[in-house]
């Protein structure tokens, strides 16, 4: 992670996969609405891109059509799920 936000956007993604649990996903859009209400399109970006840091490492999965797909490469609409491996997963 590069930008000075993506900690505060890897938090929220955390809390709001876990917060859904195992069986439910999150849209991208609904973490940059948490963070910035009014200018949320402009973080989009930096959200997906710590999606696919956060995938890459395991701690979440990114899904199209509840199959997985690298967040990096991704183009169109994604969804954010806690991790298999997640403690509250099983």
């Amino acid at each position: 992670m590069k930008h000075r936000n993506d900690e505060k956007i890897a938090r929220e993604i955390r809390r709001l996969t876990a917060e859904r649990g195992r069986d439910k996903s999150a849209c991208p859009s609904e973490v940059a609405r948490s963070l910035d209400p009014d200018d949320w399109r402009d973080l989009l970006p930096r959200v997906r891109a710590v999606a696919a840091t956060l995938a890459d490492r395991g701690e979440i999965l990114v899904t199209r059509k509840g199959e997985p797909v690298d967040a990096g490469d991704a183009g169109g609409p994604i969804r954010l799920s806690m991790a298999k491996s997640h403690p509250d997963a099983s």
